[in-house]
């Protein structure tokens, strides 16, 4: 077993609760502070993301049978009767309801960037580019929420590598990892509190680093692309 007194596994356990949003707001503030520094804190907490988003993939969805909830109701209530206590005929009323629920969910999917609320705060938006466009990523960061959402439309890293996102703040001395995001498809990453000002002005990159991303805390291998970042 391992030693309780370890600062290994407190840290591990802070990247843990970070990850599943189980921090107190002034524990979370701090932990954000030492993760905007610490290297070895951001690779814990990249570790746990990556842990975590692969559960839901284990788990098949498994349907119940339409006649299990007829025959409960049934026993439950007698035929006819809903488990209210009403006629299941006054419940075709609240089946219309839903129908129509199902249509302005569907609406505001298909017109999300209509309907959706308009961010408390600033928007940065970045596209990274290699010149001979082989590497293309979409950036966008919430800084309300601090949620960087990252597409990956097109390219690749080389094999057994992976692509790590890097912030170059105006001014600053030396680029700071976002996280590793997917091979393909979009991945949601969380930025500090006290990085979010730091993209005002700055620059995005990409590279390609050993599987968890660069042990270092700075990018090890080849940059393949970059963007310059804006403000909407």
């Amino acid at each position: 077993m391992s030693d309780p007194t370890d600062p290994d596994r407190d840290d591990a356990a802070l990247a843990a609760e970070f990850a599943l949003h189980l921090l107190e707001p002034g524990e979370r503030a701090a932990f954000e502070e030492r993760l905007a520094v610490e290297p070895h804190l951001q690779a814990l907490v990249r570790q746990w993301d990556a842990d975590l988003a692969g559960l839901a993939a284990e788990v098949p969805p498994v349907a119940p049978p339409r006649r299990l909830k007829k025959a409960i109701d049934k026993r439950l209530h007698g035929p006819g009767i809903g488990p209210d206590g009403t006629p299941l005929w006054m419940r075709w009323r609240v089946g219309i309801g839903a129908a129509l629920l199902a249509l302005l969910v569907g609406l505001a999917v298909l017109f999300g960037d209509v309907l959706a609320p308009v961010p408390d705060g600033p928007v940065y938006r970045a596209e990274l580019a290699a010149e001979d466009r082989a590497l293309v990523v979409l950036a966008s960061l919430d800084a309300a929420t601090g949620v960087l959402a990252v597409d990956h439309v097109q390219g690749a890293p080389p094999p057994g590598r992976v692509l790590e996102l890097w912030l170059i703040a105006e001014g600053a001395a030396a680029p700071v990892s976002l996280g590793v995001f997917a091979d393909e498809g979009a991945t949601r990453l969380t930025v500090p509190a006290s990085l979010r000002p730091q993209f005002e002005g700055g620059t995005l990159a990409v590279s390609d680093e050993p599987p968890g991303g660069s042990p270092t805390g700075t990018p090890t291998g080849s940059v393949l692309a970059t963007g310059a970042v804006t403000r909407l």
